[in-house]
């Protein structure tokens, strides 16, 4: 980032998403307004990953990355909220189901395809296997605490916790995310720092104070504009998946993966450019929030106005969800991947989708 002002379309788009929104947002969408929404959507995605790589560069590594990923998911789990308390007991798995599919989309199809394509484009990834094997340290209790001790546990009927344990859950999620913000940012900064970075973005001049800070409120407006404008392509998504007699259950992996957008394309970005350990910090990072702040924020939802919530897996998933955090593990544990490593979790990705539509 040589230039000290931001390109015209970067401050063009995400206004242009907003007031797309701000039209939208109470009325319904004729395919004409579907396909702008969904053009405007990616653009607001792209916008949002430009504003991302402005401020990371202003801050430096590992901050700009949590930013992202602390953005995006303050914004979904406002989402999963106004969802819950508008679903009744439709929405009762909802949290569940977003976590889930936040989960094995970052670790399976984003992990995955960043590995494959920087490792066709560079033939060895390198990363610090201290940051990943933190990362993943936080990652497994989360899942297994959220997701699967629900369906284990005796005090109130399957799959669900009773207030005392859900506040457990959601107390224990929050400070373990919090432990590993701090230790990402502060005591062990150093372990999720890329290894590859080229000589060029070195020694390239940081944007001003200013710039950065514009960017920052662009930023947010490009992630609420990408989690407003996929919201309002839900019920189009939904009358999609009811024509070809899919479940329900895809109507929020769809939406999932329209919220990690600007995620995923940054974290691609930096595979390309043969920054794996920056994609592991800008994907990890943003699971690890994803759970250790919307299960606090879901479970607090449900204690306080008394709405039903299921968290526990079914079998299948958590047979994925074991397999995922497996091999995400034998990834990890070296510091160095190939194309194969990409292509086990891309295969897992797989599985998940095809399983999504044929369980």
């Amino acid at each position: 980032m040589r230039s000290s002002f931001l390109p015209l379309w970067s401050l063009v788009v995400p206004v242009s998403a907003g007031g797309l929104l701000a039209v939208v947002w109470s009325r319904s969408l004729e395919w004409l307004l579907v396909s702008l929404v969904a053009v405007m959507l990616i653009a607001a995605v792209l916008a949002a990953v430009h504003h991302a790589e402005v401020v990371a560069h202003h801050v430096g590594e590992p901050f700009g990355t949590l930013i992202l990923a602390l953005a995006v998911t303050v914004i979904e789990v406002a989402l999963i909220g106004s969802m819950m308390m508008s679903g009744g007991l439709a929405a009762s798995t909802l949290p569940r189901d977003t976590v889930f599919a936040t989960v094995i989309i970052v670790c399976n199809g984003i992990v995955g395809l960043c590995l494959l394509v920087g490792a066709i484009r560079h033939g060895v990834l390198m990363f610090q296997v201290e940051g990943a094997g933190h990362a993943l340290s936080v990652l497994a209790p989360l899942t297994v605490l959220a997701l699967v001790l629900p369906t284990t546990t005796t005090t109130t009927g399957a799959s669900t916790y009773s207030p005392a344990q859900l506040a457990f859950a959601g107390s224990a999620s929050l400070l373990l995310w919090i432990v590993f913000v701090f230790v990402q940012t502060v005591r062990h900064r150093d372990y999720f720092l890329p290894i590859g970075v080229d000589a060029e973005e070195q020694h390239a001049v940081p944007p001003s104070g200013r710039v950065a800070l514009g960017s920052l409120g662009l930023l947010l407006v490009s992630l609420v504009a990408v989690v407003g404008l996929a919201k309002k392509l839900a019920p189009s998504i939904e009358s999609a998946v009811h024509a070809v007699s899919a479940p329900v259950s895809v109507v929020g992996i769809v939406i999932s993966m329209l919220v990690l957008l600007p995620e995923a394309w940054a974290a691609l970005r930096a595979a390309v450019r043969n920054r794996m350990q920056t994609s592991l910090n800008l994907a990890l990072g943003s699971v690890i929030a994803a759970i250790g702040l919307t299960i606090p924020s879901v479970a607090a939802l449900s204690v306080l106005i008394d709405l039903p919530l299921e968290l526990g897996l079914r079998p299948t998933e958590t047979v994925l969800l074991a397999l995922t955090l497996l091999v995400s593990a034998i990834t990890l544990a070296g510091g160095r991947s190939t194309v194969l490593h990409g292509a086990v979790h891309l295969v897992i990705f797989g599985a998940f989708l095809f399983l999504s539509f044929f369980p």
